[in-house]
């Protein structure tokens, strides 16, 4: 085996080769872990003689799964190789095609996805008579879903139920799962609870399952949630040939139901397992490395690997300080020009969704291209656009366009929107925009209406406060209105741009990446900027208080300054326009955590005013950048 083992560091040879009994690799950020797990399957398919039909792989998603099995078949030399390889999801839909008739379910059942979900929830709590007005759709979904991953049926739920709203859930529960047996359907959450049910009602197809996959492995274990955990010790309990990769600073899913506990007890449920550590980097400079453990190093509750590599030291970390948020865009445009690298080598990352929107038109006035990683345009978001129609309709009682989308959010807050408009039209000048949105907000209940508990309906919210930032510059109802239209109309120039480029896919193009750190995970750039890097915006004010939460917020810093290759720029505004309100923060702890000696600090925003003779933000740009 020396071709397939040579490129390997000693420690990845170690993990490749230790095939028999439970297996943890502990592998750091950009250490090779997926190399490490695709040669262990390669090596026991051409080394130990194990038919591939006996190996079993699980990761988080299709694409992973298929880049795996790409560089498997390369590496055995067999296109006709094919461990059983995917998601858990797909995996367990497979299992519930041909065993799901022993626990009533027929093998054509349909798959809901969310949108499915999501009406059959609709349809239970019409059917019940519970006004979607008083308890979010959305809401109930997740918090059943969360119920399904701790293995809570609908039976099982109510005997927990407290108040109001989780009392409602409980009704809606089980109406909902009447719904999906009449139909013959399951949600995503039913393929691993009803494949664990299945496993332990039905001892004999468990063990032929466990017969079958003698080898099992399985990528980002700390991702991993109750079901999963349950069905992977299921499996793997007769040959516990099981091997698990992950990394507890990466876990940064929590409000997905991720349980990083699940790396940590891995050596508690097999005694006998084997440790590696994979700490040798091969993504990033030794200062980067350094800055990421300065910060994970401060959490208690997991291990932390002291990442190392045989890059140079690299370049020291720049700290930048600006006056405000429009500054600290400017200092990263005029950075991107100067350094002169291809966009696509960039990457603007930060705490909240919200944060884009200032990014988004800097970049647009500048005429910079850029691409939103798993996000819409800050404009084109449907929380947006709905104040947007309130206001237009506000501003124009004859926009039938703005009346027929609010007439779609509800025709009883469409009613007191209307009632509002006939009395404030007469003295609208005498308002300014940010009252005339306040007010809205207020008479129409729509931040409840968007906040379902979840964390998108709370990313929704911050949306909306953040508009109330644009209202703020603009106190003319007009004029925040035509400054919004321009926008837009920056966004379709820039999507005449992108078709420009001779078809090339938006993952091709020349453009800076600007994406939330928690859609960085898995990706990586030579230069990275982190905004916003102040108390209470990262780390978020909601994790202030408490210390499980602020650890998870410490990985994800980690996760961000991972991200980075070879130069990192960490940027904080002495005041920040945010949610409306212009606010002076401390510095982040994350920064104060960072050693001097990798630091080089006050990085300059050079060249100010001959860089605004190109870039017409608005009317007045120094009083703006001065407010």
């Amino acid at each position: 085996m020396p071709d397939l083992l040579s490129d390997l560091n000693p420690i990845q040879k170690q993990a490749v080769q230790a095939t028999e009994g439970p297996c943890l690799i502990l592998a750091g950020a950009g250490s090779g872990k997926t190399k490490a797990l695709t040669h262990r399957v390669a090596y026991l398919i051409s080394e130990k003689s194990v038919p591939p039909e006996s190996i079993l792989a699980l990761t988080f998603t299709n694409k992973a799964a298929g880049e795996m099995m790409e560089r498997i078949r390369k590496l055995v030399d067999n296109p006709q190789a094919k461990p059983v390889m995917g998601t858990f999801h797909s995996f367990c839909a497979r299992i519930l095609r041909q065993d799901g008739h022993h626990i009533g379910l027929s093998k054509s059942f349909t798959i809901y996805d969310e949108n499915d979900a999501q009406d059959a929830i609709k349809e239970a709590m019409k059917n019940l008579d519970i006004s979607p007005q008083k308890s979010s759709p959305s809401a109930v979904k997740n918090t059943i879903s969360g119920a399904k991953n701790e293995m809570m049926s609908a039976f099982e739920y109510p005997r927990f139920a407290r108040g109001y709203f989780q009392e409602t859930v409980a009704k809606v529960y089980l109406e909902y799962q009447k719904i999906l047996d009449r139909n013959q359907a399951v949600d995503f959450d039913d393929l691993l609870l009803l494949t664990v049910k299945l496993f332990q009602n039905h001892p004999d197809v468990l063990s032929r399952y466990q017969i079958q996959f003698r080898y099992i492995l399985i990528d980002e274990y700390q991702d991993t949630n109750a079901v999963q955990y349950i069905l992977a010790n299921l499996l793997a309990k007769r040959y516990k040939n099981i091997c698990v990769v992950g990394d507890a600073s990466q876990s940064i899913y929590k409000f997905r139901g991720a349980d990083f506990r699940n790396i940590v007890n891995f050596q508690r449920d097999y005694p006998q397992a084997k440790v590696f550590n994979l700490e040798q980097n091969y993504r990033s400079t030794q200062i980067i490395l350094d800055a990421a453990f300065a910060v994970i190093s401060k959490n208690h509750s997991h291990p932390i690997l002291k990442l190392w590599t045989e890059n140079p030291a690299g370049e020291k970390i720049r700290i930048a300080e600006t006056k405000n948020e429009a500054e600290e865009a400017l200092f990263i445009v005029q950075t991107i020009r100067e350094l002169g690298l291809p966009l696509s080598s960039f990457a603007v990352l930060y705490r909240t969704n919200a944060q884009s929107r200032s990014l988004e038109e800097i970049f647009l006035k500048a005429g910079v291209p850029y691409v939103l990683v798993g996000g819409i345009r800050f404009y084109e978001r449907k929380e947006i656009k709905d104040i947007l129609a309130y206001l237009r309709l506000l501003a124009n009682s004859k926009d039938s366009v703005s009346e027929n989308r609010i007439e779609k959010i509800g025709k009883g807050r469409m009613n007191k929107f209307l009632a509002f408009a006939d009395d404030v039209r007469p003295e609208l000048e005498t308002h300014t925009t940010l009252d005339l949105l306040d007010q809205i907000l207020e008479i129409t209940g729509y931040l409840e209406y968007i906040d379902d508990g979840t964390d998108t309906g709370k990313s929704r919210v911050e949306n909306v406060k953040e508009l109330r930032s644009v209202a703020e510059q603009f106190p003319k109802i007009n004029e925040f209105l035509e400054n919004v239209t321009l926008v837009e109309s920056e966004y379709t120039s820039d999507e005449k741009r992108k078709k420009k480029l001779k078809g090339a896919s938006e993952d091709k193009q020349d453009a800076v990446t600007l994406t939330t750190l928690h859609q960085a995970k898995g990706l990586e750039w030579p230069v990275v900027f982190i905004v916003g890097m102040e108390e209470g915006l990262f780390p978020h004010s909601r994790c202030l208080l408490d210390p499980g939460e602020m650890e998870e917020e410490r990985r994800l810093c980690y996760v961000g300054i991972t991200r980075a290759k070879s130069r990192l720029y960490l940027t904080y505004a002495r005041q920040r326009l945010f949610f409306g309100t212009r606010s002076s923060n401390l510095i982040s702890r994350f920064i104060i955590d960072l050693p001097e000696n990798i630091l080089e600090s006050n990085t300059a925003f050079r060249n100010q005013d001959q860089f605004l003779d190109d870039v017409t933000i608005y009317k007045d740009d120094d009083d703006w950048l001065n407010t």
